[in-house]
């Protein structure tokens, strides 16, 4: 795949991440099951995550193997298909623990990618 092309996707999953960070910034639990539009702004910036990352090739994914990035693929199906059954807490959890460190794994990705 072409680096452009794949520099193209980890920059909108970058931003998917910073939307969802400055959507989020200073804001709870109970925050985020009250406000309808944020909940679903968030849900929303998860599945383009989740799309976006179906796209980076093995070799990149290798490079950051702390990631779960099975579940990160997954997830999208879950909040398109499933969404009666998405639990708020749970989209929270990964709003809170796991979005600072796929920022961090997708830069360095980005990084690589560029050494290419």
């Amino acid at each position: 795949m072409a680096v452009r092309r794949i520099e193209l996707i980890l920059a909108k999953i970058i931003a998917a991440l910073d939307g969802i960070s400055a959507a989020t910034a200073g804001k709870t639990l109970d925050d985020f099951r009250d406000d309808w539009l944020l909940r679903h702004g968030v849900e929303r910036g998860i599945e383009i995550i989740s799309e976006a990352t179906r796209h980076i090739p093995d070799d990149l994914i290798a490079l950051a193997p702390e990631i779960p990035w099975k579940q990160i693929r997954g997830i999208g199906d879950l909040l398109r298909h499933e969404y009666h059954e998405t639990s708020d807490a749970i989209v929270w959890t990964v709003v809170t623990d796991s979005l600072s460190p796929l920022r961090l794994a997708v830069e360095r990705i980005l990084e690589a990618s560029r050494r290419k």
